[in-house]
């Protein structure tokens, strides 16, 4: 049984006088099940990686390190490719299908024999969850009203946020019995999200009587672009930042980047469509959303570096340290909805932004020693920063909600891909910062921190293009959302009409 569709023709709006749909909240948890597994299979590895390092001893450091890489670079490069092709085929058929492949290949990667049979099924699970992740949000939007998408992408994100802090606890636990029940306990939620989405998400396709080009050229260009460019931050600490290998994957991405941008502007169908940009709040959200993340994962890595560097402690117990942070994110998610409506989008968002970087700040004014004023010097920055993401990624990521519905999966996946970029260059600025030690002192996180506030900043003035009337969110007047339309012209409101 599947909802019928009660959407405008193109839109990805319901159509107007429509009530809203009754099943919307389980097809946001839906939703956010994928997101949740596939942003948790990122982080927990990290924290289980000497122990699978410890049954490949035959295996070098940089061998190794592939198991969190594939993963993370196969993520980055397929993300847009995947958002274009989930508009084409149909939301829903994607995401059932990248959900059991994610499944498969997670009871692949607990089950594999050898380091080359971990990496190879690192490498399905990236490119199942580049198209879950994408086409996760662009089938929870269109259920909900306007009013009600910040509450909905605030629940979204949050789950995001809970999935990233709570990574170090349950990757910690799970491998201290043995690593591979990180990738087995995958399957039943697999299982049980796959048969609760066949039951419950809306069929969205391309319009009626619509056919889309291929863009092989321009997909391979995008591929190229973001592969090379991930590969060559994550790399980098092992590889070095000067190394020539780095270096020429850096060229070879911006050449490859120049090179899509080119095609893209000619192609009549291209991957990205140029047009996209033409929103101003989406450009807004895709800048916003970089500065953001570059921000939160350097933060993320410098506080989990001071608790089990600087100041000596287990990491079992600096996940629980972190813990204020997708707390602080839980209980404003809650209230984003009332939050943006009298706030207005463009004033909710600079005051998270500003929220978050006064995180950073905070631990630069108080943070040091040996963890003795843990709560008095460094959680009250935590809290800062989980206030300041529950309000701003809510409006940002509803930016996608501005487009058409044959560019929602597409539209989403830029912005993940912001996220994904911004977090590999945050963690890689990070590095650098620290000189790349292992177990960096209080003085050289001061750096990063210094750096967090700084983009965090930037992710504040990316949020001043965004439409500015106080408790009117959503009044896109004279904007059209119809197929024929196309994505709407230049409107700073990111709720959606």
């Amino acid at each position: 049984m599947t909802i019928p569709s009660t959407k405008a023709p193109g839109s990805g709006a319901p159509a107007p006088g429509t009530p809203p749909d009754p099943r919307r909240w389980l097809i946001l948890a839906v939703a956010s099940a994928a997101q949740f597994l596939a942003v948790l299979d990122m982080i927990a590895v990290n924290i289980a990686f000497p122990a699978i390092g410890a049954d490949f001893r035959s295996a070098t450091t940089a061998e190794l390190s592939w198991v969190l890489n594939a993963y993370t670079i196969v993520l980055a490069a397929l993300l847009v490719p995947a958002g274009r092709l989930a508009d084409a085929i149909g939301g829903r058929r994607s995401f059932l299908a990248s959900m059991v492949l994610f499944g498969l290949a997670s009871v692949a990667c607990g089950a594999a024999p050898g380091l080359g049979a971990l990496v190879g099924a690192r490498v399905v699970q990236g490119a199942a969850a580049a198209v879950l992740v994408p086409t996760s949000l662009a089938l929870a939007l269109p259920a909900f009203p306007a009013r009600e998408r910040p509450t909905a992408v605030g629940a979204w994100t949050a789950v995001s946020a809970v999935a990233a802090s709570s990574g170090p606890v349950a990757g910690g636990l799970l491998a201290a019995s043995d690593w591979r029940w990180i990738f087995l306990i995958n399957a039943p939620v697999v299982l049980v999200a796959w048969a609760a989405g066949l039951r419950l998400l809306p069929r969205i396709g391309p319009a009626r009587g619509e056919r889309r080009r291929l863009d092989p050229i321009g997909t391979l260009l995008v591929l190229l672009a973001t592969g090379a460019l991930t590969t060559a931050c994550v790399e980098a600490p092992d590889w070095g930042y000067g190394a020539p290998a780095t270096l020429g994957f850096l060229a070879g991405g911006m050449v490859a980047g120049g090179l899509a941008v080119a095609h893209m502007r000619r192609h009549p169908d291209p991957v990205v469509d140029p047009a996209l940009f033409r929103t101003r709040a989406f450009t807004a959200a895709t800048l916003g959303l970089l500065g953001y993340f570059l921000a939160y994962a350097s933060m993320l890595l410098a506080s989990t570096l001071l608790f089990t560097g600087a100041w000596g402690w287990s990491t079992v117990r600096a996940g629980l340290a972190i813990t204020p942070w997708p707390l602080a994110v839980l209980v404003v998610s809650v209230l984003s909805g009332r939050l943006v409506r009298a706030l207005g989008e463009r004033r909710a968002a600079a005051l998270g932004a500003l929220c978050f970087a006064a995180g950073p700040v905070w631990w630069l004014l108080f943070a040091g020693g040996d963890g003795g004023h843990y709560a008095v010097a460094f959680m009250p920055g935590l809290v800062l920063t989980g206030i300041g993401a529950g309000l701003y990624q809510p409006v940002m990521f509803a930016a996608a909600g501005l487009l058409p519905a044959r560019q929602l999966s597409l539209g989403s996946g830029v912005l993940m891909m912001s996220r994904q970029g911004g977090s590999a260059l945050g963690v890689a600025a990070l590095v650098v910062i620290t000189g790349g030690a292992d177990r960096p002192d209080v003085g050289a996180l001061r750096g990063g921190w210094v750096f967090a506030a700084v983009a965090a900043g930037l992710a504040a003035l990316a949020a001043t293009a965004l439409r500015g009337a106080g408790g009117r969110t959503g009044d896109c007047r004279g904007v059209r959302t119809d197929s024929a339309a196309g994505p709407p012209a230049d409107t700073g409101s990111v709720l959606p009409h």
